[in-house]
């Protein structure tokens, strides 16, 4: 009782709120199975079911609720597709095909659908994502993984990457107060070549110290598995009720899909 529970938490991550909820309580396979089905089914639905995606929504604003994540949380986090937002708002533009006129501008109907498919079903799966991570500390994410059959080389750097990310970030900040310190601060674009530098020195700088912690971790003897991911993988099995309770989640969205796609003109 001592070890267990605090272990857990010995790399949360900043995405994961600190409650207790029927989702937290899931054992990770269960949630990463249904976070991954429910994607699957997302993107299979026809993206003319307006009303299709609207259950979506409602259906992920729900489990939210249910695992405690703020809203405000959630929607800050969704800014992390701004790019792919940007990308989508150029396709009407550039798109090829028959076009429309809309508030004065003549975009292209393909550009249209497309920028649609990408913003609803990105949004959502980003949404989902979040949620699972809001839910589930990364050792226990890592375990899900390694439960579900995933190659332990992909959950081995998986969890190299994200235990070193603070170390990288923390990297990156030194080197900025050491630019600021000494007057320069790059802002526009002609300055990029300090930024471009800076990226490379920061590049060798985390190669050579992956080296050496690599190296001292093999001198510990280092097998290929993370100590803190072995003890989880040890833990007990998902039950049937989980497996039932976390699986309904993507149920109810193939049920939404496939009415979806019966109910199409």
């Amino acid at each position: 009782m001592a070890g267990g529970p605090k272990q857990s938490h010995s790399h949360v991550h900043s995405l994961f709120v600190h409650t207790d909820s029927h989702v937290h309580r899931l054992r990770p396979e269960c949630k990463v199975a249904a976070a991954i089905l429910f994607v699957l089914v997302v993107v299979s639905t026809p993206r003319e079911a307006f009303w299709a995606y609207g259950a979506y929504a409602t259906v992920l604003a729900g489990v939210a609720r249910q695992a405690r994540v703020p809203a405000t949380l959630l929607l800050r986090r969704l800014t992390i597709e701004l790019p792919f937002v940007a990308f989508a708002f150029f396709l009407p533009i550039v798109g090829q095909g028959e076009r429309v006129e809309v508030l004065g501008l003549s975009l292209s109907v393909a550009g249209l659908w497309g920028a649609w498919n990408i913003l609803v079903k990105g949004t959502l799966g980003v949404a989902t994502t979040v949620i699972l991570a809001a839910s589930t500390p990364i050792p226990q994410l890592l375990q899900g993984l390694d439960r579900l059959r995933v190659p332990r080389a992909f959950t081995s750097v998986a969890g190299f990457m994200v235990r070193y990310l603070d170390v990288i970030t923390e990297e990156m900040r030194r080197m900025k107060i050491a630019r600021l310190s000494r007057g320069y601060d790059p802002r526009w674009i002609w300055q990029a070549k300090a930024l471009a530098s800076s990226m490379g020195a920061l590049f060798i700088r985390a190669y050579e110290r992956g080296e050496r912690v690599h190296l001292a971790m093999v001198s510990r003897g280092y097998s290929g598995t993370m100590p803190v991911v072995a003890q989880f993988s040890g833990g007990t099995e998902a039950s049937a009720r989980q497996w039932v309770t976390a699986l309904s989640f993507p149920a109810l969205a193939a049920v939404i899909a496939v009415t979806a796609w019966v109910t199409q003109p």
